[in-house]
């Protein structure tokens, strides 16, 4: 239970583009919140079918692709504590070219059901991958639409938010999140991910080797916050 949400549970609501965004970008701080009690929703918007990897040696073609994917998401969840799935069933790669209103009214009735106090999507000319900014901006969109309460975040890669002003940011829009303590569930959640990782011999490695590869700190630029708050450096849970 998060501390700035009394005796209520605090819920938070993922909108990714592929299984494994969550895992490999912010594994750690989904497993940090979900330990505290955190009620965590995860969208997939694709079922990753036309993901390149196909296992370490390979065992996967392109029409068995979705289910596997499917069921290593699955599994990532329960190493996370992410409780509830949902995909929107959208082509991979074919995110960008979706009825830009469907997805945000599909996005955007999701919030409503579950009033979120906080949104983590992809930014939508940061985001890297086509179909991460277009999920990123039909989630902002849904957000403003149905006009959340809550907080929206955008996920970034790596440690790229140490220094944002190369991106057009100040550390004051950046909320950094110590996940040390919760590594061991990010390094499961990247095994479940078995045909995605198999080629990665360090995530392979024994636990001690694999866990120091990984980042100590997962990083969030603040989308919106309440003109009347100063943003909290480490919580995504503004009080």
């Amino acid at each position: 239970m998060t501390e700035n949400h009394g005796n209520r549970k605090g819920r938070l609501l993922a909108v990714f583009a592929h299984p494994d965004d969550e895992s490999f970008i912010c594994g750690g701080t989904l497993a940090k919140y979900a330990d505290r009690g955190v009620e965590i929703t995860l969208v997939s918007a694709t079922r990753g079918d036309m993901g390149r990897r196909m296992g370490n040696p390979p065992y996967v073609n392109r029409e068995s692709m979705p289910e596997i994917r499917e069921k290593e998401l699955r599994k990532a969840c329960e190493a996370l504590g992410i409780q509830r799935l949902e995909f929107f069933g959208i082509r991979d790669k074919m995110v960008e070219f979706y009825d830009s209103d469907r997805l945000i009214d599909r996005i955007g009735a999701l919030m409503e059901e579950i009033r979120p106090d906080v949104v983590l999507t992809f930014h939508e000319t940061l985001g890297g991958h086509p179909d991460h900014c277009a999920i990123g901006k039909a989630a902002t969109a849904a957000f403003h639409r149905t006009r959340q309460q809550g907080s929206l975040y955008f996920i970034s890669f790596g440690d790229a938010m140490e220094a944002p002003e190369r991106f057009g940011y100040s550390k004051q829009d950046i909320v950094k999140i110590d996940v040390r303590r919760h590594l061991a569930a990010k390094l499961a959640a990247f095994r479940a991910h078995r045909c995605q990782t198999e080629i990665d011999e360090w995530v392979w490695q024994p636990d001690r080797e694999a866990l120091a590869r990984l980042g100590r700190y997962e990083y969030f630029i603040a989308g919106k916050q309440e003109a009347s708050k100063t943003l909290i450096a480490d919580d995504l849970f503004q009080p």
